[in-house]
């Protein structure tokens, strides 16, 4: 991962560009006066990725799920 060093004031004027680069990989350290305040990287990398089937066997789907909704329901849902 590569690292560009910036100024308060060039994040905040180019922040744009910041982000979009730290979204392609960039580590992007924040500085004032010469110290290091923050760092922006991109918060992609750091989500966990699903698992597929987790909830097996504890989740059912009843087998009318997809069969018409009685009449009575769809007045309400339609405002009669």
């Amino acid at each position: 991962m590569s690292q560009r060093v910036v100024t308060v004031s060039e994040a905040e004027l180019h922040l744009s560009q910041l982000i979009e680069a730290a979204i392609e990989g960039e580590e992007i350290v924040i500085t004032r006066s010469g110290e290091p305040l923050v760092r922006l990287v991109a918060c992609a990398e750091g989500l966990p990725r699903r698992r597929l089937g987790l909830l097996e066997g504890r989740v059912s789907i009843s087998p009318d799920f997809d069969a018409p909704l009685p009449p009575e329901v769809i007045k309400v849902f339609e405002g009669e």
